[in-house]
Order: C-alpha cells, then sequence, then structure tokens
C-alpha cells in the first residue's frame, strides 16, 4: 500500500511538469521534473521486471476413465486419463505452479498423489484421504499446487482403493531454471521410463481378495512404461538422460542396458556423485536418473528390467536403437547381479551428495550441514504383519492404520473430536498384541528427528514420506541399537523422499520437519500399505500464520463429519 502511494505521488507530480508550458519553466523546475522524469522510467522498468519475474502457472484438464487394453497379452480393464496408459507426462520447471482439474469418470472415488512433490505449507493438495476427501464418481477437484525449489524426477499415483493396480500413474519431471547450473553437459534428449510389475486381475478382485482376508499372489509381469515392449531412438555418438521410475506394486527392480555403463546424476531432487554402474537396483516408488552415452557400434540394444530378491523372475525389455542401426538387438540379454541384498546395499550405500552442486537453489547442496544438527527427537518403526480378527494385516508398532471417513487434515482444521488421536501409536515399538486405530504421530514444526525403520520381516519393504525428503543416513543388517550411530553418514548423505529396507535390517534416516501439515508416512508396497501399514505425521505449530501454512483451499471438498463446516 506505502508503494502505491509513492507511485500515485510521483505519476501526479510528472503530470504537474508535463502540463506546463515551456516558457514558464525555472531552470530548477527543470531538474526536479528531470528527477520525476528519471525514477518515473526506473519504476516502469522495475514493474515490467517484477511482472516477468513471476512464476509460471500451466494448467491441465485431466479425465480419468475406464478403458481395456491388452499390456500383458489379453485384455483387461486399465485406468486412462486423458485416454493415456500411463497418465500424461507433466514436465515443469522450479516454482512454476500447476492448476490441473481432476474429472473422474470411474464408478467409485478418485485421488490424485504427486510422490515427492513437496507441497510447501499445502498440504492442502498432498491427494491422500488423510488430508483430502476423494472426488466423488461423476465430479471434479482442482489441484493448485507449486514445484517450490524442486528440481527432479517425479511421478504422480492414485492414492485412493487399489487404483494403483489399473493404473492412473504418470510421470512428473521438474527441470532446473536457466540462471542455475546442473553437474553434468545437457544431454541430447531425455527419455523417461515407468517401470514396474503388474496383474492381470482386476483392482476391484485384487481388493476384494485383501478385504477378505487373503494376501495378493506374485505379479504376472514386468511393464516399461505401460508396455511389454518399447523403443528408445537415439544418435551414435550423443549422450541421453534416461529417467527411471519404479512404479509398481511390490517388487524392486533392476535396471540396465545391454553394452552401455549408467551414470548416475540424480536421485529424486538430489544431484548425486556421478559413478558409473552396470546395473541400478530401484525400489518401489523410488526414481533415479542416469546418463547414458551412445559410444557403442551401431546396432540396437536391449534394455532390461526384471525383478529382485524373488523366486520367480520376471523380465520385461526394451530397445535402445541408434538411429544408424540395421541390426537388430541380439545376444543373449545382459545378467541381473549375482548376488541379492548384501550387493544391493553395498550399491546403496555408494550414492552419495554432490555437495559442491545446485540443485534447485543457487547454494550448494553441501551448504546445509545436516550432520552437526543434534536431533530433538528419536522415532523407531517396525513393521509387522499380524492378523486380526483372523484377517491378514500389516501394522507399524502393532498399530494397523484405518482411514476414517473423515481427511484427518479437515479434522484438524475444523476441531471435529473423535476422527484421530495422537496417542493412538507410539513412538517406539510395541510388544503388545497388534490393534487398529487411525495412527497419528504428534511432532513440532522445526524438530530435527532421527527415524530407524526396522525390518524385522524376511521381505523387502519400501517407505515413503509425503511433503519431504530426508538423508538416508544408515543401513545395516539385524537390529538398531544406538551405537549404530558411529557408522551413519554424517557428511554427504542423499536426499530423497522414498527408501528401502531389507529384510531384517534397519534404516535411518533424518528428517528436518520444516513443512507444516498433516503428512503421510507409509508403506510403497501397495498391499501393506492399503491393510496398514501407514500413519501420519502431524508436524505443527500451535499460532496459525501464512507464513507456516495455507489458508484452507475455498474449493476444498468436504465428506463425513466434516460436512456443512464453514471455511
Amino acid at each position: 500500500m506505502q508503494r502505491k502511494f509513492h507511485q500515485y505521488i510521483l505519476i501526479s507530480s510528472l503530470s504537474r511538469c508535463l502540463t506546463l508550458e515551456v516558457n514558464h519553466k525555472t531552470e530548477a523546475m527543470r531538474s526536479t521534473c528531470f528527477v520525476y522524469l528519471l525514477h518515473f522510467v526506473i519504476l516502469a522498468l522495475l514493474s515490467v521486471s517484477l511482472v516477468q519475474a513471476e512464476d509460471a502457472y500451466k494448467y491441465f484438464t485431466w479425465t480419468v476413465t475406464y478403458g481395456t487394453l491388452s499390456p500383458l497379452g489379453s485384455p483387461q480393464q486399465v485406468i486412462l486419463i486423458n485416454g493415456q496408459f500411463p497418465g500424461p507426462q507433466i514436465d515443469l520447471v522450479t516454482n512454476e505452479n500447476v492448476v490441473l482439474n481432476l474429472v473422474n469418470k470411474l464408478d467409485q472415488p478418485f485421488l490424485l498423489t504427486w510422490n515427492g512433490i513437496k507441497q510447501r505449507k499445502n498440504s492442502w493438495q498432498d491427494g491422500v484421504l488423510g488430508t483430502n476427501c476423494p472426488i466423488p464418481p461423476n465430479s471434479n477437484y482442482t489441484y493448485k499446487f507449486q514445484a517450490k525449489d524442486q528440481i527432479g524426477t517425479y511421478t504422480y499415483l492414485p492414492s485412493t482403493q487399489l487404483h494403483k493396480a489399473a493404473g492412473g500413474f504418470g510421470a512428473l519431471n521438474v527441470y532446473h531454471r536457466s540462471v542455475i547450473s546442473v553437474p553434468y553437459p545437457y544431454p541430447d534428449g531425455d527419455f523417461t521410463l515407468l517401470i514396474g510389475d503388474w496383474y492381470k486381475t482386476s483392482h476391484k478382485a485384487l481388493a476384494a481378495s485383501l478385504d477378505s482376508g487373503k494376501s495378493l499372489s506374485f505379479p504376472d509381469g514386468l511393464l516399461i512404461n505401460g508396455q511389454a515392449h518399447t523403443t528408445i531412438n537415439g544418435d551414435q555418438g550423443k549422450t541421453y538422460m534416461i529417467r527411471i521410475s519404479n512404479v509398481g506394486m511390490s517388487t524392486s527392480i533392476n535396471f540396465r542396458i545391454q553394452g552401455h555403463a549408467l551414470k548416475l546424476v540424480e536421485v529424486e531432487g538430489s544431484h548425486v556423485i556421478q559413478n558409473m554402474y552396470d546395473s541400478l537396483d530401484v525400489h518401489v516408488g523410488q526414481s533415479a536418473a542416469v546418463l547414458v552415452t551412445l559410444n557403442q557400434s551401431p546396432k540396437d540394444y536391449y534394455i532390461v528390467a526384471s525383478t529382485r530378491f524373488s523366486r520367480r523372475i520376471l523380465t520385461a525389455t526394451a530397445v535402445l536403437h541408434y538411429t544408424n542401426s540395421h541390426s537388430p538387438a541380439s545376444g543373449p540379454l545382459p545378467s541381473p547381479p549375482a548376488y541379492q541384498y548384501h550387493w544391493s546395499l553395498i550399491q546403496a550405500r555408494s550414492f552419495r551428495w554432490n555437495l559442491t552442486a545446485n540443485a534447485a537453489r543457487p547454494n550448494p547442496q553441501g551448504s546445509y550441514h545436516y550432520g552437526k544438527i543434534t536431533p530433538t527427537k528419536t522415532i523407531i518403526l517396525a513393521n509387522s504383519a499380524p492378523l486380526i480378527n483372523g484377517k491378514q494385516r500389516y501394522a507399524v508398532n502393532k498399530v494397523s492404520y484405518v482411514n476414517p471417513d473423515t481427511p484427518l487434515k479437515l479434522a484438524d482444521y475444523f476441531n471435529i473430536p473423535g476422527i484421530f488421536s495422537v496417542n493412538s501409536i507410539q513412538s517406539l515399538p510395541s510388544n503388545g498384541p497388534a490393534s487398529v486405530a487411525t495412527s497419528v504421530l504428534p511432532t513440532s514444526l522445526h524438530d530435527f528427528i532421527e527415524l530407524v525403520f526396522q525390518n524385522n520381516e524376511n521381505s523387502m519393504q519400501s517407505w515413503h514420506l509425503d511433503g519431504y525428503d530426508f538423508w538416508v543416513v544408515g543401513y545395516g543388517f539385524g537390529q538398531w541399537i544406538p551405537a549404530k550411530r558411529r557408522n551413519y553418514n554424517l557428511v554427504d548423505a542423499l536426499t530423497r523422499h522414498t527408501v528401502q529396507v531389507y529384510p531384517n535390517s534397519w534404516t535411518t534416516i533424518l528428517v528436518s520437519l520444516d513443512n507444516q501439515g498433516m503428512w503421510n508416512l507409509r508403506s510403497a508396497i501397495w498391499e501393506r500399505q492399503y491393510l496398514g501399514q501407514q500413519l501420519y505425521l502431524r508436524v505443527w505449530n500451535n499460532q496459525r500464520s501464512l507464513a507456516n501454512e495455507y489458508n484452507i483451499p475455498s474449493n476444498v471438498l468436504l465428506c463425513g463429519k466434516a460436512v456443512g463446516h464453514h471455511l
């Protein structure tokens, strides 16, 4: 307001100067008018630069429908977005805003969540059942969010029911601003590969099986970009970025390209030390970007993804086609790693933060010395697979999560009692019987927490946290004890949003809770998430302020006990 008042005074003074006859102007008046004119020009230029500096908006309208495709050779019902399977790819630049109108033409309520987008101060747009009412059939909701201070390789996916088993997922890539450098030469092209296990059984039948207390069988196959076979074209001698995301339901994958090395450059928004790999393990929900130079003789080469740590190995192939090739891909497929969990853990430890590289902001990643911060709280979460009332469930610290009919975020905002309790789950493993509850862990805004995932089962785990990335400071076999802290990487651990935990092992992350909201911490293995292996972190400050969190959206959907409340 004060700046507008000064603008008004300046313009008024300049107008008076222009209306005076030249002969009536004194030398002093001419000098004064010149100063006004100079200030006006500067103000005009500044206004133009401010308008140009505003972060751009991108607008989308997506319609979600059923369709019939044959990803594994036989017709089945899939979920399409604007007729596409997988859904449309979103390409953004750091800080761009998304306004996306999602129209639900399914016969069930539906939501999308934005896997890895931090939703700064904006858990209202996170798209999970703890924050949002699902979009009813034949209705719509408009998401509004910003890729604030982020770059990297991400995905989106359905968070409702078992819709993910039918599709509805896609790629979301955030590119750097032109004023921010990247620690590698610009690639000659950019390809995204969405890889995941797949069932021929419909998502409704799979959900019914889980509801009856039965676990899911092993998947029927692997898909790359929704197909059993696909092709990437490139010119000999050029270097391409390949973005890899595991969008599957349950299985880790190994990715490799016949005759070509993979230079790892980015993991879920972190620029990493650029090591070379023959193959990469990518666990459920994770993403990574590699540079591949087409430096072999001109022919076609196999791109291979195969399941890891499974008795039955599923394999999907694609083709890397040199544009001057006259020979099809041939020879045996490149072999997967000969070793299992230990090999994978050693590879995971080799992923390190590039301390001197910028990410989305001009300051180097290493300028934040996370290892010198003393955690305010330690939380240990142990997963388990109990039977509750004779049915298979999955639990965290013996509590199996159930979704209430009212999103936790709305219950919190409107002070609706009886929806959740911050005493429903403990921050340490429990020896008591397993139970069901709507589990929420209370934390304070600006806490710096040490979070240990303890896996005492014989299967892989994969954990995802909405609203944040975190430093993965330690992996180890057996039981975590405080003495394990001696082996933490407190210098150059990478940040990411989804981390694996090996069987009968532990993984430790450090999280700076600088983003107020209600944030979902869940198993990325979708059967386990569906049957209760999740909870919410309530990151809170008692002073309601726009500096901490945005207001409730004017178009918010209300459901459950929130119906009838006024914004």
